[in-house]
């Protein structure tokens, strides 16, 4: 029978919960953010895309300074275990701030969202709440925590996906993330439901001990695990849980088609990661059905189904931005190899990609967005003749294709070579898997390749061929983000170290 808490317990609670708020200021700091984003856009009226931008970035900055002030504390968890403060964390909130403020500067200069002048306020703040919810699910370690801020990531992705109301592309693209998102969240929450069954707890180190000191049903535990790969491949985009991807990608405004491929699949993959590295037994020979499946195995084909799968309809491609969605499914098949090692050396590696995915991709989206604005088309034969009309960003563009690739001297080469790496080194066992990252790089370069061909190598359809001008802000932006693909393709240490150090946290539960 269910008691009321007494007045004792009450207090109780509200000490825990004031105790653990002073780890908690970012998330704290950036749900205020959302709320003055809201206010600002009601006092300012319609015409502040500049102001209310600003403020984004400016707020977004500001975090990053409470972030870097809870590096010096102590790894600890708070709220009654249902949140941690460590490293592994600390790295994702650099990431999903900088992919933030990334996400401000497409919007900025995208064309279709400079025609709604109004409700920019909301386009913002809902921004920011995917930040914070991102946030959170890098840092979640209670099952209940990782499905609401899942939640909060996904409804706010919802409504970015159709802002563009009046564009049935953008309409129907919401529509289908809606329900895929819905059908992935149930059986997200039905698998949770099996592990709390079997446990009676809800915290993954708690879930961990009670497994490896009582044993569980190998049936209902492959279940489980099947039921929440479906919930989490939905986030990262992989195969066979992609099926929204493309359209989505084609339909959404494009800063949030760059948003979404970056930050919501790195989401993705830091809560896969905190979860099965701590909650779930691992290891081929821990727990086998009868029909002799581990979630190891399952991870494995969908890696190369996603590589497969992803690089092979992709060369069918002609709309950009479909293209890079497809690629973006066999990127995540590349981030799970590096999961699938299952040690130290394999998560430092997927950290390592994520930063270069961050550079590489949002670099691309940006180009495109910027072309687009110029000639009002995404199609890939409309780039023709477009890189004597657009040095810069032709070269840019063609520079964030070749580290897409992970061709030397980029970022995304010292990606894939840490991945492989990882995997090569536990032996021939992984040799298979890492045979088809190689094929499939093979054949993402025929169809990455074709947009500077394209640019380069073709003529134009039309006779125009005078320079196409960008604004200096644009010129500045995309250059930044070509230099930082090459520098760190050439000067990784200091990103390498870092990533080792946040994926450290981990050392008890990888083999």
């Amino acid at each position: 029978m269910f008691e009321m808490p007494s007045g004792a317990e009450i207090q109780s609670i509200i000490s825990t919960l004031k105790g653990g708020a002073g780890y908690f200021i970012p998330e704290i700091y950036l749900s205020v953010l959302f709320m003055v984003l809201i206010l600002l856009d009601l006092v300012t009226g319609k015409k502040n895309r500049g102001l209310l931008a600003t403020a984004t970035i400016a707020g977004l900055l500001g975090s990053v300074y409470f972030i870097f002030k809870q590096q010096a504390m102590p790894d600890t968890q708070f709220f009654f275990g249902m949140y941690a403060l460590d490293r592994f964390g600390i790295f994702f909130k650099y990431f999903f701030v900088a992919s933030g403020i990334l996400a401000v500067l497409t919007t900025v200069i995208d064309g279709q969202l400079k025609k709604h002048e109004s409700g920019m306020g909301e386009y913002y703040a809902l921004l920011v709440a995917m930040v914070v919810g991102m946030m959170m699910m890098a840092s979640s370690t209670d099952l209940l925590m990782m499905f609401l801020a899942m939640e909060l990531v996904s409804l706010s992705a919802y409504a970015m996906t159709g802002y563009l109301k009046r564009e049935p592309r953008s309409s129907e693209a919401a529509l289908k993330y809606l329900v895929y998102g819905a059908v992935s969240s149930g059986m997200l929450l039905y698998g949770f439901s099996l592990i709390y069954g079997m446990t009676a707890e809800t915290n993954i180190i708690r879930i961990s001990m009670v497994l490896a000191a009582h044993g569980y049903d190998q049936l209902v535990m492959i279940l489980a695990v099947l039921l929440i790969m479906a919930g989490f491949g939905y986030k990262m985009g992989a195969v066979p849980f992609h099926f929204w991807s493309p359209d989505v990608y084609e339909g959404a405004p494009t800063p949030v088609t760059a948003y979404l491929s970056v930050a919501s699949k790195a989401a993705g993959f830091a809560m896969l990661m905190r979860f099965f590295f701590v909650a779930v037994p691992h290891g081929f020979d821990m727990y086998v059905s009868a029909l002799h499946i581990d979630w190891l195995s399952i991870l494995m084909l969908v890696s190369a189904a996603s590589m497969i799968y992803g690089n092979v309809v992709a060369i069918w491609q002609k709309n950009v931005k479909r293209l890079l969605a497809y690629s973006s499914i066999a990127h995540a098949g590349y981030l799970l190899l590096g999961i699938i090692t299952m040690d130290q050396l394999g998560t430092q590696a997927v950290l390592v990609y994520l930063a270069a995915y961050l550079l590489m991709n949002y670099g691309a989206f940006y180009v495109v967005i910027l072309i687009a604005n110029r000639t009002g088309s995404e199609n890939l034969d409309d780039y023709k003749g477009l890189g004597k009309r657009m040095p810069l960003l032709g070269a840019a563009l063609t520079v964030f294709l070749i580290s897409l690739v992970g061709l030397p001297p980029t970022f995304g080469f010292i990606g894939k070579l840490m991945i492989f790496s990882a995997l090569l080194a536990k032996g021939s066992l992984f040799m298979w898997l890492a045979l088809i990252g190689i094929l499939t790089s093979v054949i993402s370069l025929y169809y990455y390749m074709l947009i500077p061909l394209n640019m380069y190598l073709r003529e134009s359809n039309t006779a125009e061929d005078s320079v196409i001008e960008t604004g200096m802000g644009a010129k500045l932006v995309t250059a930044s983000l070509m230099i930082l693909t090459l520098w760190f393709g050439l000067f990784f240490q200091p990103i390498a170290n870092y990533a080792k150090y946040s994926a450290a946290i981990f050392g008890a539960f990888l083999n």
